[in-house]
């Protein structure tokens, strides 16, 4: 059934937007709304972030001259709207696909996507510059940054605020509060007060009191200042915005047209030359019944039926890797009360819903504030607790200077559970974990371990609950397991130990992590061609099992290692043992890991294969070695499948 849209059909583009009439813009935030739901009910993405902002996303296009004026969007789960009315409708149903549009903004995507996002709180400081930028060129366009309440718990947010305040800068921030974390509920007079406090007749009014002040004595000005500041913010709630140099407005009706577009014109208008801040409250998944009774579910999402919101997902085989890790922490911390853990706004996402719920009083929410939640893991730990800080790989590479000054440096035993680490499929480059070997490796002190299934999760974590001596970190990918059995009670692993999962005599393939299954694969597929095969586990890159890399060098033609992680990491360290304990003569070394490049989103299967780190690129890396002319097709589909 094709989608009603008349409104919508009328633009393509924010120029065409411009053209219609203000009386038209209900009816164009209805047909938004819809195309918005229906094109994320076909491919799954983050929806209820989007539906918020349907309104605001109209209003800034209609009143501001994009891409002239630069719109930047914080994070960019939010920019679906903003893409459909961007000259990229046609392809909205092609949403973080292979070859198809990106889940975030991405400046390469679009000229309207003034600056590339995916994680958070980086707004405000990239409009900075560009509004520093125009000032240095004698430009006069506008730089809007949208930013959610969410991330502004990020001290970065902060900094960039007081620098814009200090430098008085031509800036217009909009809070996008749709937690009504700070605001109440908002109605007709505070609309008004919005509208009257921004307008040209007030700011010139501010103006003319200010300078009048500066005529009198210091005491005077100084008193005259604070009974403005207080009179602002007794009316509008404000002050801290104020204090930091922004001209607050709000808060205001962010779903009420008739609310924003005045409020946003005069702040356009206006000639005030110092940064604004427009408070604007919205609520997520507005006008969509499922999303808007359960924001967390349908912040992200499956493929859905628009009727009655069920999301098709598809039955897992395993338990998630972040279940496990979840679950088992919960169990230790049941026999253990020093255990505590962190997560920065992602309990759900790292597992630690489940340790909440039966450990309330030791799960800390640090909110978005990684480096926060490092040095905060830190002080806990010298307190003999033990910490277990649970972050993305992706987002950990936030706190990096925090994990060396404030960690390592100290040798504070700080657990490490690393989520996402590898490719994440559809969310793309900005949400893979590809660094996190090569920069907890490099620090002195540090443990690195990497979980090849369900079970070695579960006996990490027991491992990082004993290891008292120091930091450790334990890394594991995004989605379910493979199937093995879990153990009631892990035993905790022996400091830098490997394993030898299958025996051979010619190849040696030696797995890093998640890899491992791929690896046994490869190794049927060689032994098919009758060459005999060896895989191991080697669970550790620091410390290396020393004695199980001479072992698989002495006695093997070839030594393959593979990690999902970038240049630098497990393969490098193996090499460097290789070559410093004179192990490579008649040895042939392939080391695989991901490509020096930020590879897009797509289908996990598919980046694997880009990336040459599944079973056939294994295989064909072995045959290369041994000097077998005819290598593997890397189209095989007999390893493949």
């Amino acid at each position: 059934m094709k989608l009603e849209t008349p409104v919508l059909d009328l633009v393509n583009s924010p120029e065409e937007l411009r053209k219609l009439d203000e009386n038209q813009l209900h009816a164009l935030v209805d047909d938004l709304r819809a195309e918005t739901i229906h094109a994320v009910s076909h491919t799954g993405g983050h929806l209820g972030a989007g539906l918020g902002v349907v309104e605001l996303t109209v209003a800034l296009h209609y009143l501001f001259d994009t891409p002239q004026d630069r719109l930047i969007w914080d994070v960019g789960h939010q920019c679906y709207p903003h893409k459909i009315l961007t000259e990229r409708r046609d392809r909205i149903r092609t949403l973080r696909q292979g070859g198809g549009l990106s889940g975030f903004t991405k400046r390469a995507e679009s000229k309207y996507d003034a600056f590339g996002a995916g994680h958070s709180s980086t707004s405000i400081s990239a409009g900075l510059g560009m509004a520093v930028g125009k000032s240095l060129d004698g430009e006069h366009g506008n730089v809007i940054a949208v930013i959610g309440d969410g991330s502004m718990s990020a001290g970065m947010a902060y900094e960039a605020m007081n620098n814009a305040g200090a430098m008085n800068s031509r800036l217009i921030v909009i809070l996008n509060d749709n937690d009504m974390s700070i605001a109440p509920p908002v109605g007709a007079m505070s609309a008004y007060l919005s509208k009257l406090l921004s307008s040209k007749s007030y700011l010139s009014l501010r103006e003319v009191a200010k300078k009048i002040a500066h005529k009198f004595p210091d005491p005077m000005e100084k008193a005259a200042a604070r009974a403005e500041e207080f009179a602002r913010g007794m009316m509008t709630g404000g002050t801290l915005f104020e204090e930091m140099g922004f001209y607050y407005v709000g808060p205001i009706d962010g779903h009420n047209l008739d609310h924003l577009l005045p409020v946003l014109r005069n702040v356009r208008d206006g000639e005030e030359r110092g940064p604004f801040l427009v408070h604007v409250v919205t609520q997520k998944g507005k006008g969509y019944a499922p999303a808007e009774e359960a924001a967390d579910k349908y912040h992200g999402v499956s493929k859905f039926d628009v009727v009655t919101g069920t999301q098709h997902k598809a039955k897992a085989n395993a338990p998630s890797y972040t279940a496990i890790f979840g679950e088992t922490l919960t169990k230790l911390a049941d026999e253990d009360d020093k255990i505590v853990a962190i997560t920065a706004a992602m309990p759900s996402g790292t597992g630690l819903n489940i340790f909440e719920k039966r450990h309330p009083d030791r799960t800390f929410d640090v909110a978005i504030a990684e480096q926060h939640a490092v040095t905060f893991a830190a002080g806990l730990a010298c307190e003999s607790y033990r910490p277990f800080v649970a972050i993305y790989s992706t987002f950990l590479q936030r706190a990096y200077d925090q994990i060396v000054h404030d960690v390592a440096i100290q040798n504070l035993p700080v657990r490490f559970a690393i989520d996402r680490a590898g490719f994440v499929g559809a969310d793309g480059a900005t949400h893979c974990g590809a660094f996190d070997i090569a920069y907890l490796c490099c620090l002195p002190n540090m443990v690195v371990m990497a979980a090849s299934d369900e079970a070695e999760l579960a006996r990490m974590t027991a491992t990082a609950a004993h290891h008292d001596q120091g930091p450790i970190a334990f890394r594991y990918p995004r989605g379910e397991g493979v199937g093995v059995d879990i153990p009631e009670k892990p035993e905790p692993l022996e400091i830098g130990k490997g394993r030898i999962v299958r025996d051979g005599n010619t190849v040696a393939i030696l797995s890093f992590g998640a890899r491992l299954q791929e690896s046994l694969k490869a190794a049927e597929e060689l032994s098919a061609r009758g060459i005999s095969t060896t895989v191991a586990d080697a669970r550790f890159a620091k410390p290396l099992d020393e004695d199980l890399i001479r072992e698989l060098a002495e006695r093997h033609d070839v030594l393959i290692t593979i990690e999902e992680g970038s240049i630098g990491g497990f393969g490098a360290l193996v090499t460097d043992f290789l070559v410093k304990n004179d192990l490579t003569q008649g040895l042939k070394v392939r080391p695989l890991y991901m490509p020096d490049m930020f590879l897009d989103h797509d289908k996990p299967d598919v980046q694997y294969a880009k990336a040459s780190l599944d079973a056939a690129a294994i295989c064909d890396a072995a045959l290369q070695a041994l000097g077998i002319e005819q290598a593997l097709d890397t189209k095989d589909k007999r390893i493949r499948n």
